[in-house]
């Protein structure tokens, strides 16, 4: 596995971060979309079902995410609920005139259940922990702006044809433990259908969540992800895979839902059309929280 020193690193500053925050009474508690939900959807996990508009900073492409992922049923007590996922992960081009034709674009729907408890504890900067399961299905496509000349444009590092079929169900669950300012937590993936097929069906995720002064926050989401092999058209290892986003929220001016929002990922793609292409860029940009 590579990218494990890296990983090191980050859980390291930011484990060192999130001790200073909890003795800094300036912070502000941890924003979250929890008016729908009992346990908030992840801040920097890319795959979360969300509403952005992120332009990407280094290249013409912009990022267009439409969803959501409500409760629908929550018992009495708000320590469990049921609920739904909806969402769509688009790349645009930035071309002249305004025009934005789609170069890729993933669907995913599914349902979820989470849980939580508070507790009390001297030893630990936490007085909830919590979990989500979630069994999904996501598909990818290319689109217009993947098309020029009369016909498909092809990629070197994909030895198939395009356009080809993607689709994927799997299952998830992440495990977290939190407070009104922070929250650290750690995912597992179970892939138990794929097209195409010979992809390794495990994934791994950790990340961290803190609030910093005047309605800011740091997040990072890492994931362990199988690597594709065209020479083998399997893959094999996993490559570290992780988003860091830094944000504001925008309640000091009446908008509580709104945030803007700076990313950076590296690693594998999370469009599935690039499942086998390795990304960097940073994007900077808004997302609505409901």
């Amino acid at each position: 596995m590579t990218c494990t020193c890296s990983l090191s690193r980050t859980i390291l500053i930011l484990t060192a971060a999130l001790c200073i925050t909890h003795h800094n009474a300036s912070t502000e508690p941890l924003k979250k979309s929890t008016s729908t939900t009992i346990v908030a959807p992840l801040l920097a996990d890319p795959l979360e079902p969300k509403i952005a508009v992120m332009p990407s900073l280094s290249e013409r492409t912009l990022q267009l995410d439409i969803g959501s992922s409500p409760d629908l049923y929550q018992s009495d007590s708000k320590k469990f609920a049921v609920g739904v996922d909806f969402g769509t992960y688009s790349r645009l081009k930035r071309t002249n005139e305004f025009k934005f034709p789609v170069d890729a674009v993933d669907y995913l729907f599914g349902v979820n259940a989470s849980w939580k408890k508070p507790f009390n504890s001297d030893m630990l900067p936490f007085d909830t922990f919590s979990a989500k399961v979630k069994l999904s299905h996501i598909s990818a496509h290319f689109e217009d702006g993947h098309y020029s000349a009369g016909q498909w444009t092809t990629q070197s590092e994909w030895t198939g044809t395009i356009p080809f079929t993607y689709s994927r169900e799997f299952v998830n669950i992440f495990l977290a433990l939190s407070s009104p300012k922070h929250r650290v937590y750690a995912g597992y993936q179970y892939l138990y259908h794929t097209l195409p097929a010979g992809i390794n069906p495990h994934t791994f995720q950790a990340g961290i969540e803190l609030s910093t002064p005047g309605n800011t926050y740091i997040a990072t989401d890492f994931k362990l992800l199988p690597v594709w092999q065209p020479s083998l058209k399997a893959t094999r290892e996993h490559r570290g895979t992780w988003n860091l986003q830094a944000g504001v929220h925008l309640n000091g001016i009446g908008l509580e839902k709104v945030r803007v929002v700076c990313d950076y990922y590296s690693g594998i793609s999370p469009q599935g059309m690039y499942f086998y292409h390795p990304e960097n860029f940073t994007t900077a940009g808004v997302i609505i929280d409901f």
